[in-house]
């Protein structure tokens, strides 16, 4: 095998695993308030599958990105549903809940939707060089590789909670291994080329993180813990499912170290923030715990004093 096949394979393993375990911690009731909550799902939809995918086209003009390293930060604009986003948004006090729903659907939904957003905005940014995806193709992997997977580990969370809870800790261990190691032999394959990255590239990368963010943010909702899990979510794109996408259409190329390399900017930047986030929150509800009881007592005395 070429290293190339080697990277590619280990990108699908790492797929497979990853969404068996996203779909193993997960419950039918906890998808099902979440999908009953429609106007949420679709502020989601909204963010993840049109403004990151218009945000990003505009940064990678601005910034005229080579059309492969657009390629590369274009899947990853693509590819949402995280298994970071709920870790991320428990560290920054936000509504875990929802976070681990819209995770699920959107996980499920970019096996049909990512292609489709690909095969229309790689065009657009490819200013003239063949930069295409097999779309079929890609639906095809991506519903064995991502939709089979996350429903087999439902269905096992449903049928078989028991076998799913032992299940669910030393997956989750192997996820985030094989996460380590895939992105560590990207690093080490692409490194030459890594180095030859334009220094307004890494310029752009933190600007799109932050975008993303943002945008999750301001669709989020009027409830302040709801926009927490939004940002978060949107932030954060799908580090297993992306490198799969672009090993598998463009390997050895930059691409793969364009989408590499945002994958640890997003990951290392929304783990600072939600820390921020996280002890802005606990610093919030102490501050509101040490001024419950005088409130509560002087509101006692009023009414005591009263004739």
């Amino acid at each position: 095998m070429t290293t190339d096949q080697i990277v590619s394979a280990l990108a699908t393993v790492t797929l497979i695993e990853m969404m068996l375990t996203i779909g193993l911690g997960v419950s039918l009731r906890e998808l099902i308030n979440v999908g009953a909550n429609w106007r949420l799902v679709s502020r989601a939809a909204l963010a993840n599958y049109v403004l990151v995918p218009l945000a990003t086209i505009g940064l990678v003009v601005a910034f005229r990105a080579s059309p492969l390293v657009a390629a590369g930060l274009l899947i990853a604009a693509a590819c949402p549903g995280a298994p970071y986003g709920p870790p991320l948004t428990a560290l920054a006090r936000g509504n875990v809940a929802v976070a681990i729903g819209l995770m699920v659907v959107l996980a499920g939904s970019s096996a049909l939707l990512a292609p489709l957003i690909l095969s229309v905005a790689l065009p657009v940014v490819s200013r003239g060089d063949t930069v295409r995806i097999d779309a079929l193709g890609m639906v095809r992997m991506l519903a064995i590789s991502q939709f089979l997977p996350l429903c087999l580990g439902l269905w096992l969370r449903h049928a078989r909670p028991i076998v799913a809870d032992r299940l669910k800790r030393p997956m989750t261990r192997l996820s985030t291994l094989l996460n380590i190691a895939l992105l560590t032999l990207v690093l080490v394959v692409q490194f030459r080329t890594l180095i030859h990255i334009p220094i307004k590239a890494f310029i752009g990368m933190p600007t799109l993180v932050a975008a993303n963010a943002i945008i999750g943010w301001f669709v989020g909702g009027p409830a302040p813990e709801n926009r927490l899990s939004l940002s978060l979510t949107t932030a954060v794109r799908n580090v297993g499912l992306s490198l799969a996408i672009v090993t598998s259409n463009f390997p050895g190329t930059i691409a793969v170290t364009a989408a590499t390399t945002f994958a640890l900017f997003q990951t290392v930047l929304m783990a600072a923030v939600a820390i921020v986030w996280g002890r802005g929150a606990r610093a919030g509800q102490a501050r509101s715990d040490q001024t419950e009881p005088a409130g509560t007592w002087n509101a006692v005395s009023a009414r005591e004093c009263r004739p």
